[in-house]
């Protein structure tokens, strides 16, 4: 019953509470004056990770492999997918969407996880959610790795310049993770319910993303989910952040899928431009509502750790 009667006591006003525009520049002053701290912290997240396994951090080459030739067989063998050279259409998707759920995942606990070491030393906690996201990041380069690797070898009809988009593709993915993370940790904090529901949510979105079809070829089941779901849940499932930044990292990387099941080189023209532009504007939203959100809780966490 503590925990409940916190969160709601942090919104109460106060004639000497901080205002929002005080709250981002607070945020930014301190992320700049904790940059040492930050490159420490990622580090030692990155050698964490690779400390209780045989081949340490070689599993972040593996792991990409190895679930993209599960996927692959299940997928494009068991259930006989007929979408041309269908291992790069699945990788092109699943790289950043692994780097998404693999963030957010790690952000929810991103507080809670150093209950004990806010209770001992005095320090900004928005460091806490940062350091996850710059050890996602580094997920991310490897997995580019892997794929820009993946397709110089065996696939390499699909190389093009169009490429060199991908990172700008990734900074706009970054900020909405990074706003989104902002949310989930301070939320987490107060109610340990929401790292249960972002989980079975990830999970969910797996299926309903973009990842294993598409919604422009016909052999990627796109017209069958519009004739289950109808017209308008189709377009909330089309048209969503995360779809069009998937679908969009498939088009650099892939191409374009064709409905007979082939596909051809993209261009500019083909990438949903207004899509993007709206989704990097939601996602600016998204970091500054989410910056000011853990700021304003900030002050309780270590009351309820």
């Amino acid at each position: 019953m503590q925990i409940a009667s916190d969160a709601p006591a942090t919104f109460r006003s106060s004639a000497d509470r901080p205002g929002a525009m005080a709250l981002l520049v607070t945020a930014v002053r301190e992320a700049l004056s904790r940059q040492r701290l930050i490159r420490y912290l990622v580090r030692a997240e990155i050698k964490k990770k690779g400390t209780d396994t045989v081949l340490g951090n070689v599993w972040w080459v593996l792991d990409p492999l190895v679930s993209l030739s599960v996927y692959v067989f299940v997928f494009g063998t068991v259930f006989a997918r007929n979408q041309q050279d269908f291992a790069v259409f699945l990788i092109a998707a699943m790289i950043p969407f692994k780097w998404f759920t693999g963030t957010l995942s790690d952000a929810v606990s991103s507080v809670t996880a150093n209950g004990s070491l806010i209770k001992q030393i005095q320090f900004p906690k928005i460091v806490l959610p940062l350091v996850v996201n710059g050890s996602g990041l580094m997920n991310l380069l490897v997995g580019f790795g892997v794929l820009l690797g993946f397709v110089i070898v065996l696939y390499p009809a699909h190389l093009s310049t169009m490429l060199l988009l991908f990172p700008v593709i990734a900074i706009i993915q970054g900020v909405m993770m990074l706003g989104f993370s902002f949310f989930l940790a301070a939320a987490t904090v107060f109610y340990r319910d929401v790292g249960i529901v972002i989980g079975h949510l990830l999970r969910l979105l797996f299926y309903v993303a973009p990842i294993l079809w598409s919604f422009e070829a016909a052999g990627g089941r796109g017209s069958l989910i519009r004739n289950a779901v109808g017209d308008e849940f189709f377009t909330i499932l089309r048209y969503n952040p995360v779809a069009v930044l998937l679908e969009t990292f498939r088009t650099i990387t892939y191409g374009v899928p064709l409905p007979d099941g082939g596909w051809r080189h993209a261009t500019l023209a083909d990438l949903e431009w207004v899509g993007l532009g709206a989704v990097l504007l939601m996602s600016i939203a998204i970091l500054v509502l989410g910056t000011i959100f853990f700021k304003r809780l900030e002050p309780q966490f270590a009351k309820v750790l």
